[in-house]
């Protein structure tokens, strides 16, 4: 979470859209930052419980494949609505299940889910068997866009290097992008470092509503 904030403040340094894959070492859960934790806190018997700093609701970190996407402001991508970015976004990810042969539709209408992220759906989730099993949640800020999701894979059904690799081939293929691996600035990380210690390490911030 302190990275994902870190490049989101770095994003008008570099310039361009970034895109992170990451995992998680342990079993844990995140939530949106304008949940209160006490309710969050009975709907997963998941800990660590972390508040992220985008929205959406709880997601469970327990076997689910987490990526992260940051645009500065001067991408095209920052301008559009937030119910466009979602819709692109995962109008993206059907494109790459389709590639590996999971036959996925979009939401057509929401479904309550109590404040869990999975429990229900948004419009524009990605559905497998009318199960959602991709969600994001957003935040625009001075400095870009960051998009932080959550692929919830049906057992057995995907590798998850495998599905990497299509999401960076999709995009290339549909719109033209280049991929190139890059390196941490020193700036960055430092930044980072500096969250967990002030942030997003400390228990009372994640309990502070």
């Amino acid at each position: 979470m302190a990275l994902d904030e870190a490049l989101l403040a770095a994003a008008p340094q570099h310039g361009r859209p970034v895109l992170r894959f990451y995992g998680w070492s342990q079993p844990a859960a995140t939530f949106g930052y304008s949940q209160r934790y006490d309710h969050v806190a009975t709907l997963t018997p998941l800990r660590p419980l972390l508040r992220r700093p985008t929205g959406g609701g709880l997601v469970p970190h327990d076997g689910d494949w987490t990526y992260t996407l940051v645009f500065p402001r001067e991408h095209p991508w920052y301008d559009l609505r937030a119910r466009d970015s979602y819709e692109r976004l995962h109008a993206w990810l059907h494109r790459t299940f389709r590639r590996l042969g999971l036959a996925t539709e979009l939401a057509a209408a929401p479904r309550h889910g109590a404040g869990a992220c999975f429990a229900g759906a948004e419009v524009n989730d990605v559905l497998w068997r009318d199960a959602k099993i991709a969600g994001a949640a957003q935040r625009r800020t001075k400095s870009g866009l960051l998009i932080q999701g959550s692929v919830q894979p049906p057992t057995g059904a995907l590798d998850r290097t495998v599905w990497e690799g299509a999401v960076l081939a999709v995009a290339a293929q549909d719109w033209g992008l280049r991929w190139e691996l890059w390196r941490l600035p020193a700036g960055v990380t430092a930044e980072a470092a500096r969250l967990v210690r002030d942030k997003y390490g400390r228990p009372d911030y994640h309990r502070q509503r």
